[in-house]
């Protein structure tokens, strides 16, 4: 035996809003497409990407913290638009789930 587990390690990455490591799966990636942050559902978009636990918290404090800026390395301040309809719209379907 070669002393090596069979265990999967699965990837962490830091949420830019809170700076709290989770897996990969937990967090959101964004991306920057022409000056605005959207969403990548998939993560096969191309590019930087920056990953925020998918709730308005974490959103409202990397945007408060010009923290998407910084991710994608850029000097002009990004819209969120985008990424806050779609996080909230998955808020919403959650509490709606839960009911």
């Amino acid at each position: 035996m070669s002393g090596r587990t069979h265990a999967r390690v699965c990837p962490e990455r830091t949420c830019v809003g809170c700076r709290e490591r989770a897996a990969k799966d937990d967090l959101l990636r964004a991306v920057m497409i022409e000056g605005e942050c959207v969403p990548d559902r998939r993560g096969t978009l191309p590019g930087r990407g920056a990953y925020v636990h998918p709730g308005t918290a974490c959103l409202d404090l990397a945007v408060r913290r010009r923290a998407f800026p910084r991710a994608f390395r850029t000097k002009s301040p990004l819209g969120a638009e985008e990424l806050r309809l779609y996080i909230e719209q998955a808020e919403q379907s959650a509490t709606t789930a839960a009911s």
